[in-house]
């Protein structure tokens, strides 16, 4: 009960800061980047908030429940992704003053790309969304109050009221706060079940030696390694969600900080996770893997412990949703429905973004329904996007060195996009299907460099 009465304050917490940032958000540019204003602090809590969703949490402790260190990977994934992004890229990103990532691809290129680019995040990141959906409703099912589907309907309910009320004004100072939350809750944790399995020459002496492998194990060679950095990686270097982040930074270098800080930030963090989930292991090894968190907190922490922790947990997937919901939206909005209405005035603009969070929103939690596992959901997101969109738009930074043209650039959204989706399709049995998310990569870079030579001869 106890746990409960805190996840219930939780939540009226956050709503009420919505609330209160409703009238500050205000115009166009306040719902959108949060007026531009963005310190370290916020920009850095923002970005650690939005990276330790499901994935990072629920599913993180699943990979180490699963296969031991090399569960990390994930998430180390995405500080090498930070890293890359921070030194020659988060600047570029910041100095464009841009709302959105397509706008920046229309920018590079032309609005084929930009309308092309719209439609392949609104739609890859519904699967996102959902995925935190899922992973929340695993969480709080844990309480012993109410079913997974209600507690995926409630949740949904809860992030989508307060993304409306305040935009990116709002979601900039709950990530904040979640992000405090959300470091001490995990090494709380760890420090407790640790304990439990008689510290890490406990927890060596249960689990296979395989477990404690790294960089590789027998159960994540370099191949699987490879395709981490690549598919989950580049989602770090390019990404809707991120790009909004350094959107919202009060300048250049204030951006380029916060996205080396926040790598940085990963990596404790990364082991943290993982090795919650290896000790669930020993304590647990009954459960399925993405049932080891919660089970984790459920089984040997006080109520009142368990209840901050949980709030912690869904405060890691709370930021990733509203996030991501609100890039799609902010995408659907100005760059897919204004192209057809451009005289929408700000206030009619900000309205019809709070009206496709909700849309938005209530679909993501309609696909939650029926999916089976956070991180393939993920994955499968992960790879269609980065397939599609990555090559392309790090390739646009240097148009003009590397000669690359629109017409290139479409082919390879298009040629990239539809491969890493082949590889990701349930039931689809093709050649190479395992290999097609590094594959699509390749498809996307060939098709980028041979359609801008050819089109470029045509002229």
């Amino acid at each position: 009960m106890l746990q409960l009465l805190i996840i219930i304050a939780y939540f009226l917490a956050i709503i009420g800061i919505g609330v209160w940032s409703r009238r500050r958000a205000g115009s166009q540019e306040g719902f959108f980047v949060a007026h531009r204003r963005g310190t370290l602090l916020l920009i850095t809590g923002s970005l650690l908030a939005t990276a330790l969703g499901g994935s990072s949490t629920v599913g993180m402790a699943g990979l180490g429940f699963a296969q031991g260190l090399t569960g990390a990977w994930w998430l180390l994934a995405g500080s090498v992704g930070l890293l890359i992004l921070g030194f020659f890229f988060a600047k570029k990103v910041r100095g464009a003053a841009l709302y959105t990532l397509p706008e920046l691809a229309g920018k590079q290129y032309d609005s084929r790309v930009s309308l092309a680019t719209s439609i392949l995040i609104v739609v890859a990141w519904i699967g996102v969304v959902a995925g935190q959906i899922v992973a929340a409703g695993k969480v709080l099912s844990i309480l012993g109050v109410g079913s997974l589907v209600f507690w995926m309907i409630v949740f949904t309910i809860v992030f989508i009221t307060y993304a409306v009320l305040g935009g990116q004004f709002s979601i900039i100072r709950t990530d904040v706060f979640q992000s405090a939350i959300l470091f001490v809750g995990i090494f709380v944790a760890l420090a407790l079940v640790l304990t439990n399995v008689g510290g890490l020459s406990g927890l060596e002496a249960s689990l296979p030696p395989t477990y404690f492998a790294f960089p590789v194990s027998p159960e994540f060679d370099w191949k699987m390694l490879l395709s981490f950095l690549i598919l989950v990686g580049a989602t770090y270097v390019v990404g809707p969600d991120i790009y909004t982040r350094l959107f919202c930074a009060k300048e250049e270098t204030t951006a380029q900080r916060s996205a080396l800080l926040s790598a940085f930030l990963f990596i404790p963090l990364a082991f943290a996770i993982v090795l919650i989930g290896m000790s669930a292991n020993v304590l647990y090894p009954g459960i399925s893997p993405e049932q080891a968190f919660p089970q984790v907190i459920n089984g040997i922490l006080s109520p009142a412990l368990s209840g901050l922790i949980l709030a912690a947990l869904v405060a890691a997937l709370m930021s990733s949703a509203d996030t991501c919901l609100l890039s799609q939206s902010v995408i659907l909005t100005e760059d897919v429905l204004k192209r057809f209405h451009p005289s929408l005035g700000e206030a009619k603009t900000v309205l019809l973004t709070r009206v496709s969070v909700v849309i938005l929103g209530l679909i993501a939690l309609g696909l939650a329904l029926v999916l089976k596992g956070v991180i393939s959901s993920l994955l499968f997101a992960y790879t269609v996007f980065s397939c599609g969109l990555v090559v392309p738009v790090i390739a646009g930074f240097y148009k003009e060195k590397l000669k690359v043209t629109s017409e290139g650039a479409l082919a390879a959204l298009i040629g990239g996009g539809i491969t890493g989706l082949l590889g990701r399709i349930p039931g689809l049995d093709i050649p190479l299907k395992e290999d097609l998310g590094l594959i699509g990569f390749a498809v996307s870079a060939i098709l980028l460099f041979g359609v801008s030579w050819l089109t470029r001869k045509k002229r």
